[in-house]
């Protein structure tokens, strides 16, 4: 079964034709990665999942390395899609937070083989001046984002005062995105129970409450 990317729109600058290539292009470029994996996913072996030729895609994307580019972006707007209104239709600071968690694994939960590609493209692609060709300043701006709303409802009283929302902001960003490995690697995982499990250790986690002890300043002996 092929992946879809559906383009919304008519890009600047392009027909619709041509918006609606490239999305098909990418889908294939998408699933060709997942089922293959990076190394072996060749201009030529997207371009046959396409149903179309090497030089369309070169015509497009003008190589590999912008049509992965592409991708990334594309399957990074694609979840803050998903993930946005759900998140946007909890009225509390807890509920956005849970929202958060397990709208980002419900996402990867329904589109397995984005989550697999991204995995392959992280771990594996670079261009050829041997920079990564996924831009990992996306994970920085989600950690950005993420201690944005822990303080500002730490700030209302609804998190608890004591936590570093930054630190609480990695963790929770670590927590998540140690799952695509695993399901890249199995398959039948289940993100439901996980994702229920991280959304609850962070909802004890931000509480408002009894703040944890201090830390032990004495030396061991």
């Amino acid at each position: 079964m092929r992946s879809e990317i559906n383009p919304i729109g008519q890009e600047p600058g392009r027909t619709f034709t041509e918006t609606a290539r490239r999305a098909q292009v990418m889908a294939a470029a998408m699933d060709t990665i997942a089922e293959l994996g990076y190394g072996q996913a060749s201009l030529a072996r997207i371009a046959e999942k396409a149903g179309t030729s090497k030089g369309v895609i070169v015509y497009h994307f003008g190589g590999k390395d912008e049509l992965i580019r592409a991708l990334v972006a594309e399957l990074v707007a694609r979840g803050i899609a998903y993930m946005g209104p759900r998140i946007e239709a909890e009225p509390t600071g807890p509920g956005k937070l849970r929202a958060y968690i397990e709208s980002n694994l419900g996402f990867m939960r329904e589109n397995h083989n984005h989550v697999v590609a991204i995995v392959e493209i992280a771990l594996n692609a670079r261009a050829a001046d041997g920079s990564p060709l996924y831009d990992f300043a996306v994970q920085d701006e989600g950690v950005a984002a993420l201690q944005q709303l822990l303080a500002y409802f730490q700030g209302t009283g609804e998190f608890r005062a004591g936590f570093d929302s930054r630190v609480m902001a990695m963790a929770i960003r670590a927590a998540i995105n140690a799952v695509p490995m695993q399901l890249a690697r199995h398959p039948a995982l289940d993100i439901g129970h996980h994702a229920r499990e991280i959304a609850d250790l962070f909802d004890i986690a931000t509480r408002p409450g009894e703040s944890p002890p201090e830390p032990s300043t004495s030396q061991p002996s």
